[in-house]
């Protein structure tokens, strides 16, 4: 059995993405959600998610490129001077890394989303960080500790294997694949010590912002062995806050696709989220 789970990030970043989510779901294989808990559209989110109880549903941690849930002046070291995260995480990075009092803000702004998932009353089935900013082991640490005390079980960890891309076309391997693996695997064995499940593998990182129909359709068909994420950015059109490139109505179409759909129908696969496949043990 091929376990898939198929997720759309940037849930409540804006109506545009809420109404791709919903409609994805609804017709097409997407599964689950991660929602951004301070983000513009969170509430109608939220509140089309408590309606649709198969949508499995997560929390996308924003530390970088969005609004904090605290106010400002409690993160001073984390925002600019609009009030919002900033924006160069290498710099943003190293201050949490090197710096007690950033690290406190950090956590502070980590709890208060955590708390504020909680407070949806949604099932709470993951979580990941905007940007995959949880590879960064300050921040890898505390999600770990929240997660646990939230009963989170599932989380992402960005690696993603390279040979599979191969077959679907031709390409150069990622450079930041590279990268990141040993930041990834480091991850993936701090998940696993703390009793959360994340995926052998995830896809989505190389294809960013540009999952068509054919390249979604070749990864379900060339679906390794065990637990497996897929992750889009499924919008009805862009919006305020969207990126600059990304082709999220291709992505869009590619949920509802008739060929993809066909394709999750075959190789002994099963659809859902975190909390539909079992947690394996610590290694």
């Amino acid at each position: 059995m091929k376990n898939l789970i198929i997720t759309a990030d940037d849930f409540g970043a804006a109506r545009q993405v809420n109404d791709a989510v919903l409609e994805t779901h609804a017709h097409g294989v997407l599964t689950a959600a991660s929602l951004m808990v301070g983000a513009p559209a969170a509430a109608d989110a939220v509140a089309r998610a408590r309606a649709t109880p198969s949508l499995r549903v997560g929390l996308h941690l924003v530390l970088v490129d969005g609004k904090p849930v605290l106010p400002p002046s409690q993160i001073p070291d984390l925002v600019d001077g609009k009030g919002e995260f900033r924006n160069d995480m290498a710099r943003a990075g190293a201050a949490m890394f090197f710096r007690p009092s950033v690290q406190k803000q950090v956590e502070a702004e980590i709890a208060a989303q955590f708390d504020a998932f909680r407070a949806t009353g949604l099932h709470f089935d993951h979580v990941n960080a905007h940007k995959h900013f949880h590879l960064h082991p300050t921040i890898a640490a505390l999600m770990v500790k929240y997660a646990v005390r939230h009963g989170v079980k599932g989380a992402r960890v960005p690696l993603e294997p390279q040979g599979v891309l191969a077959q679907i076309e031709p390409r150069k391997a990622w450079a930041v694949a590279m990268i990141t693996r040993s930041f990834g695997e480091k991850l993936r064995r701090r998940f696993a010590r703390a009793g959360i499940a994340a995926p052998d593998q995830v896809f989505g990182l190389a294809w960013s912002g540009a999952m068509t129909a054919p390249r979604l359709k070749g990864i379900v068909e060339n679906l390794p062995a065990g637990l497996t994420e897929i992750y889009l950015h499924p919008a009805t059109g862009p919006y305020p806050g969207s990126a600059p490139g990304y082709a999220y109505g291709d992505e869009r179409a590619a949920l509802l696709n008739p060929a993809v759909i066909a394709a999750t129908q075959g190789q002994d696969i099963r659809l859902g989220g975190f909390c539909d496949f079992p947690i394996k043990g610590s290694p």
